[in-house]
């Protein structure tokens, strides 16, 4: 039996080469004349998702 892509999910993260899973951060989207330049720099790189939110997304993300 075919298992469903979470679709909302697979366009938000993108996986690497060797498997691990890569997303935006939160709140860079508004208000951000009250947060630092350091906060926001960091903020716009990606970053790799934990091992405990791997299990879980990789369900949802079955042929990725």
């Amino acid at each position: 039996m075919k298992l469903k892509t979470h679709k909302g999910l697979s366009k938000r993260i993108k996986v690497t080469k060797t498997g691990k899973l890569k997303k935006r951060r939160a709140f860079r989207s508004h208000l951000l004349s009250k947060k630092s330049k350091k906060r926001k720099r960091k903020m716009a790189k990606m970053y790799t998702v934990n091992k405990v939110e791997n299990k879980k997304i990789k369900k949802l993300l079955p042929y990725k």
